[in-house]
Formats: structure tokens, C-alpha cells, sequence
């Protein structure tokens, strides 16, 4: 039998979707399962993607350009105007999801052997793409104690080799919530121009800023207007996830170039999602404005209810709508496979992504899980008590 590549080998499993077996097997019992393990809004659509989507009127479902429809991109530019990112229809090009962007980033702007600089945790794909593209993660790691606050330049540079090609940040962060200060950004610019990196700036939770200081973009820092690789995406922001619609956003002509022969490759990205996506950015307001509103109530009231079972702590997320908890276990990993392995409570019980998936320095997410508060309050209550009960049951449990 042949052997399967050392490429395939390497690839990190999905923290966030590798207990779905256990999930599944837990459902077929008859245990309900609080899904807090993954990023998918359960808030609708928005009406106005959902009535473009049902009234498509045409005969031939035909590729699309490779960089993505004209009248989207241009709708784009109007769209990313508002938060003060000034671009041109010619710096958008159109993925498949927020995730190919980062892809193709990776594998227009890095060679095998290329150094990329990520504070940890951080989205487990980067990751996997990493490893796609032969590039090499460096981290630099972010403490739950700090709040996931950025370390101090020296401690970048400390990282820094000949090989190191660029930094990635993902600004609000997935999956601690953070937000990054002006002074961070300013420090992260400074390193960025220094040593003329790349700076892959993840902006896809831009909608979901949680302080009363201005959103600071990538695109917004001076004097690396050529270094910005900005990734973009619809699926959180309008909860359209399953139609796989997200953006590279550049002014760098060479990224550019080398981006398309990656489109190229792959044809098009989807005909139906970009036209969902494009009558998505006539959402009224008051639907961006309830969401916002629905997410501000969801993080209160879990972080509250966190921080109340004993043992637990999580800080309070400014951005997005993750965050991550310390729990009193041993292990996190075993902790949430014994939850839909071994554990129910009144016939329900929890899934969460442990820690281990976001970090890549071993040790540090021993005793962390991730958790998106995608649910509404009524069930996040009841995911509560479940996290309590389990907490109480755990064999494993850490005494304080």
C-alpha cells in the first residue's frame, strides 16, 4: 500500500470540529448537545441575502471571474469606505471564505522555509495552512492572566530571523475576543516597517468591537500601505457561513499578481455566494444594530456565569464573540471528550474545543477550553449548569 504524504500527516485536526463523532454519538442516545464549540451564528440571515438568493433568475449558473463579480467588488469599496479603509475595486479580490484567503495569502507572499510570527493562541487553521504552504509558525505567546495582551516589541524581535517573512494578527481575535489597542498596532507597524514585513491582518469580526475606542485596521496604520494583506469575510457578519464568500484585501501589485494565479488555478469562487454576499451589503442597519446588541447580551452573560462556578475564569472578550476559559481539570482534552463520552446531565450535556488545537507551544492549554457564545441566553443558561455539573462529576477535576 502506498504511503500518504508527511504533509497530510502533520496537519492538526480541527479543535473545533474533532469531537463531532463523540457529539454524534451523544445525539444518538437521545442527549441534547449545547454546542459551544463552533463559530456559527444561530441568528438569521439577513432577509434582504435570503430574498436575492431566492429570486436568482438565470439560465446558465456560469463561472464568474477569477477576482469575483465587478458590481460586488465595487459594492466592497463603498463598504469598507465607511470604517475608513479607502481601496480601490482593484485591490479586492474574491475567495472562497475567509479561510482561502489566508491560503492564498500564504501562498502568494511565502516560500517553503518562510517564518511567520502569530500570537498565541490563535485560530487553528493558520496553522494547517502554514503547513500547506511549507511556511513555518513562530509564536509569541499571550497569557489569560493578561488578558491576551500583546507582549512588548522585544519580545517580536526576539523571534525574528533571517527567514522571518511577515506577522499575522487576527484583530478582533478569534479565539480570545481581544482587541488590539492603537498602541499595540503602532508597535506592531513599527516592527512590520522595520524589518519590511508582511502583515496578514485577519479583520473578518471588524463588525464586533465591543469598546468605545475607534476599530483600529491594519489598513489604517502609515507607512506600510504595501505590506497589508488584509482577509476578509461575509460568513459571521451576516451569518451566512455555508455560502463560503471572503475577500484579500491589498494595494501590494506583486500579491496581487501572484494572488490571481492562485484564483486562476482554482477557476472561480461561488457564482450564488457572491450574489448573496453582494445584496447582503444592503442589510439595513437595524439588523447590524441587533446583532451587535444580541452579542453585547450573550457575552455578559456568559462571562458572568463563567466566572461564578468555582474554579473558572475568563476574561472579559472585546471583540468577536469567543472567548477563552480556564477550567479546575487536569486536562481540557479529556475534560471535553468526557463530557459527551461519559457525562449528561438531566439528558443534556456540552461541546466545547479544548485549548490544545490554538496553541502550538506545548503546555500552555492545559487546562483551557474555547467557547463561542453563538447561542441564545436561554440556552447558554442551560450549557451553564451543564459545564457546573460536569465540573462537579469530572474525575479529574483540579482541587483548589
Amino acid at each position: 500500500m502506498p504511503s500518504i504524504s508527511q504533509r497530510g500527516v502533520n496537519m492538526p485536526a480541527s479543535p473545533i470540529r474533532k469531537l463531532v463523532p463523540l457529539a454524534n454519538q451523544a445525539k444518538a442516545k437521545g442527549i441534547k448537545v449545547y454546542h459551544l464549540n463552533i463559530g456559527q451564528p444561530d441568528l438569521p440571515t439577513p432577509q434582504v441575502a435570503l430574498d436575492a438568493l431566492q429570486h436568482i433568475d438565470r439560465k446558465v449558473l456560469e463561472y464568474t471571474p477569477s477576482e469575483g463579480i465587478l458590481s460586488f467588488r465595487e459594492k466592497l469599496v463603498t463598504y469598507y469606505a465607511k470604517f475608513n479603509i479607502h481601496v480601490g475595486v482593484e485591490d479586492i479580490i474574491i475567495t472562497t471564505g475567509g479561510s482561502e484567503a489566508v491560503f492564498f495569502s500564504f501562498m502568494a507572499c511565502l516560500d517553503p522555509g518562510d517564518e511567520i510570527i502569530v500570537p498565541e493562541p490563535a485560530y487553528a487553521n493558520y496553522m494547517a495552512f502554514a503547513i500547506s504552504s511549507g511556511a513555518v509558525i513562530k509564536t509569541i505567546p499571550s497569557s489569560i492572566e493578561e488578558g491576551f495582551a500583546l507582549l512588548s516589541v522585544e519580545k517580536f524581535e526576539e523571534l525574528i530571523t533571517p527567514r522571518t517573512k511577515a506577522i499575522l494578527i487576527c484583530n478582533p481575535n478569534n479565539p480570545t475576543g481581544y482587541l488590539y489597542t492603537q498602541k499595540e498596532m503602532d508597535q506592531i507597524r513599527d516592527i512590520v516597517k522595520k524589518y519590511d514585513l508582511f502583515l496578514f491582518s485577519d479583520e473578518v469580526y471588524q463588525e464586533f468591537c465591543y469598546t468605545g475606542a475607534p476599530y483600529i485596521s491594519a489598513f489604517h496604520l502609515k507607512g506600510i500601505e504595501n505590506n497589508v494583506v488584509l482577509v476578509d469575510s461575509v460568513s459571521k457578519r451576516y451569518s451566512e457561513c455555508g455560502i463560503r464568500i471572503g475577500a484579500i484585501i491589498t494595494k501590494n501589485q506583486m500579491v496581487k499578481e501572484n494572488v490571481m494565479k492562485w484564483c486562476q488555478a482554482r477557476l472561480s469562487p461561488p457564482l450564488l455566494g457572491q450574489l448573496v454576499a453582494e445584496a447582503s451589503l444592503d442589510t439595513p442597519e437595524e439588523y447590524m444594530l441587533n446583532v451587535y446588541n444580541e452579542y453585547v447580551e450573550r457575552r455578559k452573560f456568559l462571562i458572568d456565569g463563567l466566572n461564578r462556578i468555582p474554579g473558572c475564569y475568563s476574561p472579559i472578550p472585546m471583540g468577536a464573540f469567543y472567548t477563552v476559559a480556564k477550567l479546575p481539570v487536569d486536562d481540557a482534552d479529556k475534560f471535553c471528550a468526557w463530557c459527551l463520552k461519559e457525562f449528561q446531565y438531566e439528558g443534556q450535556t456540552i461541546m466545547m474545543a479544548p485549548g490544545s488545537g490554538f496553541y502550538t507551544t506545548p503546555g500552555l492549554e492545559k487546562n483551557e477550553v474555547w467557547i463561542a457564545y453563538v447561542l441564545n441566553k436561554e440556552d447558554l443558561a442551560k450549557a451553564l449548569v451543564v459545564l457546573s455539573k460536569a465540573l462537579e462529576a469530572y474525575p479529574g477535576r483540579v482541587m483548589e
